[in-house]
């Protein structure tokens, strides 16, 4: 993620302070946050929300509005309108960048400003501060389109890192009916590269893009130091396997016309202790097991003939072969 602060004019022409993240990879759209009432652009929401969208292509602009955080001017002297105001001049300032946004995100208060359609309302039922009704009320009068989604034992602050991200997850998710399915083109990942980026400085936790716009996330256990948000890069790997196998087993039985209704297969990965018959030197291979369920009324012959399949998968080739891996500073 990169950032960048700076001013623009807003309601009464005071400057107003902004952060605006950007993804390291593809650039998807472009999004407002606007904050809740008498809080900041760094409130740990904000920043919890605006790093994980950075991570799956969204850029998000955080603003102070007037009178607050670092923004200049006197917060007893706005209102409702103002914040709208604010609001405008957030939108122009990134008009002006040829980065004018596609989304806005409300909390709270900013939430009653960027009110428009299509609409999405999160909501937590034991929220003290906006009850219940608020949000049953602002669904009931919005047109659609318009979804709803419980924020199961979130607070009103979206103070828990676990809440703020699936947020995330859940308005990237959302949003992508109504953005373009493909992100403009990018030199930073150009086709068939796979763009790997740092979401939390702190942790582990990875942002995983591909220049065919599909993203993930990947992380280490809580017992290695990581926040386990996402698999492991081994599970990565065992799952490019997994998946490999199941849609080589699938292609052969949908040519062959067998009767085959469902593939699954079970990976698991380890490292063993490889002796050498002469040298007696010890080294640790990865042993990856895979256990292949096939489903459909199948003879042993086909059943057979599958499994010498699944070892024709391009990705269990690829492990049983040695590779090379070339690094470089870019």
């Amino acid at each position: 993620m990169r950032a960048e602060r700076f001013t623009f004019p807003g309601y009464g022409g005071h400057d107003l302070a902004a952060r605006l993240d950007m993804p390291s990879g593809p650039h998807l759209a472009t999004a407002v946050f606007a904050h809740c009432f008498t809080c900041s652009k760094d409130i740990t929401a904000a920043r919890r929300i605006s790093a994980r969208l950075t991570t799956m292509g969204f850029a998000v602009l955080r603003f102070d509005f007037t009178g607050l955080g670092h923004s200049k001017g006197e917060f007893e002297n706005t209102n409702f309108t103002s914040n709208v105001a604010d609001l405008y001049a957030a939108v122009a300032a990134l008009t002006t960048r040829d980065m004018a946004p596609s989304m806005l995100i409300g909390h709270s208060l900013g939430g009653a400003a960027v009110l428009k359609a299509a609409l999405l309302v999160l909501h937590s039922p034991i929220d003290q501060t906006v009850g219940i009704e608020n949000a049953s009320q602002i669904f009931v009068a919005a047109k659609h389109p318009k979804s709803f989604v419980t924020l199961d034992n979130a607070n009103h602050f979206i103070s828990d890192v676990d809440d703020a991200e699936y947020a995330a997850d859940v308005i990237a998710a959302w949003a992508k009916r109504y953005l373009p399915a493909r992100p403009p083109s990018n030199h930073d990942v150009p086709e068939g590269v796979l763009h790997v980026s740092e979401a939390d400085a702190d942790g582990f936790l990875q942002g995983i893009r591909s220049s065919d716009n599909h993203t993930a996330i990947a992380d280490e256990p809580l017992s290695f130091g990581g926040t386990n948000k996402g698999m492991t890069p081994y599970g990565f790997l065992s799952a490019a396997l997994g998946a490999c196998t199941s849609i080589t087993i699938r292609m052969y039985a949908r040519r062959k016309k067998m009767a085959l209704t469902h593939v699954s297969v079970d990976i698991t990965h380890s490292k063993s202790h490889f002796e050498d018959a002469e040298t007696q030197a010890k080294t640790k291979v990865n042993v990856f097991e895979r256990n292949i369920h096939l489903t459909g009324d199948l003879p042993d012959d086909e059943r057979a003939r599958l499994l010498e399949v699944a070892d024709r998968c391009p990705v269990h080739r690829t492990l049983e072969e040695s590779s090379q891996i070339v690094s470089r500073l870019a």
